[in-house]
């Protein structure tokens, strides 16, 4: 799929081919608000070579999803998405399924296998993903859950171990801990034996607690770069704060993550790339990053979930039909954990 004209029709229309080729999916044909979403019918793909083929079960949404649909003039040259239009107006990125079919080169799965993972165009009945993309699905959580996780759940795990260096016994603060991103980072920190202190807004105080903070701020009350505290290690979802606030909340040799740019991305993404660089020397770090999905870190939230250390926190759940919904209301920023799209397969045998 590469074009919207390739892509088929409005999917509330009569079909006139083959239905076991087509099926449902959202596409972004043009830059914009959530509006400019379609729910049509497009050709199902044929996993080739090292892709999987997955009928999904449930997909999540992301801000990685909705920065792109604006279509921010920067993204569109740095991402190389389209100048004009998107390139590939193919909608989503988590997901949560059964293996359907797969290439000649696939050997780590085979069709009826549930698993979980990111793919082009998740927001879809099916999906034609790289094998490394996928790995296993939990045992003890649903496809919903497991679609919650690959990236919000990897770019906390990213943040703490690989750019924030965790260890038992730091003092840690995540900021947002109440969205996505924020819900994995408290519990990802707490299973590395850290002390926890969670900052959200007032609505969300109780359920940061129930996912184990220790300690948790209203912001709405209270800026935890002005109380005084000093924590090893700060993981921030919402990069509102200038770098100084932050080395002022850091301890000697602490670091803050930066992982989440919610008014003025492109502004403040090129903010905290530059200066968080030049300011990043001495005994105290304020960093960013961009996560990278591996099927080693996949593979190492799927035992945390198993072992009962990190529970998936969903928010709202949204047919596919509903996408722009869905994306809209995530928009707002407000959402408490993660935004579930799910899948109708009645209709097909």
């Amino acid at each position: 799929m590469t074009t919207t004209e390739t892509l088929a029709r409005p999917a509330s229309e009569a079909q006139t081919r083959e239905p076991t080729k087509l099926m449902k999916a959202i596409v972004c044909p043009r830059y914009g608000p959530p509006d400019v979403l379609q729910f049509i019918e497009v050709e199902k793909p044929v996993p080739e070579g090292g892709r999987v083929l997955v009928k999904i079960h449930a997909a999540s949404a992301n801000p990685a999803d909705y920065h792109p649909m604006r279509g921010p003039f920067m993204i569109r040259v740095i991402g190389r998405t389209g100048l004009r239009k998107p390139k590939d107006p193919r909608f989503g990125t988590d997901i949560a399924g059964r293996v359907e079919a797969i290439g000649n080169n696939v050997t780590r799965f085979q069709p009826g296998d549930e698993v979980f993972g990111v793919c082009p165009g998740g927001f879809a009945e099916y999906g034609s993903a790289r094998e490394d993309r996928l790995t296993p699905k939990p045992a003890n959580c649903s496809f919903e859950e497991a679609a919650a996780v690959p990236v919000a759940g990897l770019t906390a795990l990213q943040a703490l171990r690989d750019h924030g260096h965790i260890k038992s016994g730091q003092k840690v603060l995540v900021n947002g801990a109440g969205g996505g991103v924020g819900t994995f980072a408290v519990q990802i920190a707490k299973s590395f034996g850290t002390e926890v202190t969670g900052v959200t807004s007032t609505q969300n105080l109780d359920m940061v607690r129930s996912i184990g903070a220790d300690r948790v701020i209203d912001y709405t009350k209270e800026d935890f770069t002005r109380t005084g505290e000093r924590y090893d290690l700060i993981c921030d979802n919402a990069a509102m704060h200038s770098i100084s606030d932050y080395k002022r909340a850091l301890n000697p040799n602490g670091t803050c993550v930066i992982v989440g740019f919610r008014d003025k991305i492109i502004r403040r993404l090129l903010y905290f790339a530059i200066r968080g660089r030049l300011f990043s020397r001495g005994d105290k770090k304020v960093v960013f990053f961009i996560a990278k999905i591996t099927p080693n870190d996949l593979v190492f939230m799927k035992e945390l979930i198993e072992a009962g250390k990190v529970v998936p926190a969903i928010d709202r759940r949204y047919p596919l039909r509903e996408t722009s919904q869905a994306i809209r209301y995530l928009e707002e920023g407000h959402a408490r954990g993660k935004v579930i799209i799910t899948m109708d397969h009645s209709s097909h045998t």
